[in-house]
């Protein structure tokens, strides 16, 4: 049956484009017009032109952890860039398709959705305003922030940019504020993970800044599940923007996920996350073809190729809609 899979694939990837950001560029590129005469350039014009865009050119991702074990060298039907992945019905946890699923890798800012989740199961006072103090300053890989030592905002705002821009400070003060300080919220996930049978799961702080914050790909299918439950999670997430009143001037802030503009996608959850130990990461929960699923894509390299590992898992199962039958790399 695998084999049988495989060749469909093989041939579906043939005849169709699956990378959401190719289709996009197409979209948006102009038609071709006859190009106008050359113009004669003065190599200095060049040397500067040059320079300019080697200033604008995206740096390769550095080795993740997961190059570092092997794991990009795994084959998978839908030749996903993502080096671990998987694909469950939301429903009955039925599993569609997987990609060394079982490895326990960095998670990055995936951390944020069960910072949120125990948060909001403290029953915190959601309108209290909390501060963000220099303990939130980011020791950790040295990143900055738009809110800035003083800032103030209610609790809820701080859970709304840290889930759908991944703010890290808002984080940062989330976990502080936590009864019992960030020590009590990082009990506090690691305990969750247990209790939801997260056995490959670990939590050192509350933002994901942190290498050693892990899971594996079924550990965050489970928390996905888990996290849908909570209304302003689903809420947050998903938003495309919000602006928040820190203090000064207004700071509006966007999604980190480029496909919860795209009213192509019936996005209910969402979280991303960055750092170079954990490669481009994201989980959702989408509805594909009437059907609820969780996906979850970890150590994917180039900024915008977790996404398009997303599109290509969408038309797969748009496409052979796959119901009893499980995709795995062998």
């Amino acid at each position: 049956m695998l084999k049988f899979i495989t060749v469909l694939v093989t041939v579906f990837l043939c005849t169709g484009t699956l990378d959401a950001q190719a289709q996009s560029d197409s979209q948006s590129a102009p038609a071709q017009a006859t190009p106008p005469a050359k113009k004669t350039v003065p190599a200095k014009s060049k040397a500067k032109s040059k320079k300019k865009s080697a200033k604008v050119a995206e740096a390769p991702d550095s080795p993740s952890l997961g190059d570092k074990q092997g794991l990009q060298f795994t084959q998978d039907p839908l030749e996903l860039k993502s080096n671990a992945a998987l694909v469950i019905d939301q429903e009955n946890s039925q599993v569609l398709f997987e990609k060394n699923a079982g490895v326990s890798l960095p998670i990055a800012s995936i951390t944020k959705l069960m910072t949120s989740l125990v948060v909001l199961e403290a029953n915190q006072d959601m309108d209290e305003v909390l501060e963000v103090t220099t303990a939130d300053i980011d020791t950790e890989k040295g990143t900055g922030s738009r809110l800035r030592i003083g800032a103030k905002l209610k609790r809820s705002d701080m859970l709304h940019i840290a889930l759908m821009s991944s703010e890290n400070r808002a984080a940062s003060t989330l976990g502080r504020n936590y009864p019992g300080g960030l020590q009590a919220c990082v009990a506090a996930m690691n305990a969750k993970a247990m209790s939801l049978g997260m056995m490959d799961t670990h939590y050192v702080d509350s933002t994901g800044l942190s290498s050693q914050n892990v899971a594996s790909a079924q550990d965050l299918a489970k928390l996905v599940r888990a996290a849908y439950s909570q209304t302003l999670i689903r809420q947050y997430s998903t938003d495309t923007k919000y602006a928040v009143h820190p203090g000064g001037r207004v700071l509006e802030y966007f999604s980190s996920n480029r496909l919860t503009s795209n009213s192509d996608w019936e996005i209910g959850l969402q979280k991303t996350g960055y750092i170079s130990e954990a490669g481009r990461c994201l989980v959702m929960q989408a509805m594909i073809e009437g059907r609820a699923v969780v996906m979850v894509f970890l150590d994917s390299k180039g900024k915008y190729t977790r996404f398009a590992d997303a599109g290509r898992i969408r038309k797969w199962l748009e496409t052979f809609k796959p119901q009893m039958t499980k995709v795995a790399v062998q």
